[in-house]
């Protein structure tokens, strides 16, 4: 699983774009996830409000939480479904 210090300047210059291979290299070779390779601090993930949100979630018991998750599944599709067939 190695990776030639070669091509990491070339993506280090942006002289070439790591393929999906080349990002799992180099996760696995700084010990981070793709997520931290690829995506900013901050650039995935809930917004402030929604973490405070799933942080309470997270307190409640498990058949709790399963109402809520189900509830927001709903909400999602039902959102999903408008959004794909054009109706407000």
């Amino acid at each position: 699983m190695k990776l030639h210090i070669n091509q990491i300047r070339r993506y280090e210059s942006g002289s070439a774009q790591p393929t999906l291979e080349g990002l799992i290299k180099l996760a696995k070779a700084l010990h981070v996830s793709l997520d931290e390779l690829v995506f900013e601090k901050d650039e995935r993930g809930p917004g402030d409000k929604m973490r405070l949100l799933f942080e309470a979630v997270e307190r409640l018991d498990e058949e709790e939480q399963k109402v809520i998750r189900e509830l927001l599944e709903g909400m999602i599709v039902k959102y999903e479904a408008r959004r794909w067939t054009g109706t407000a």
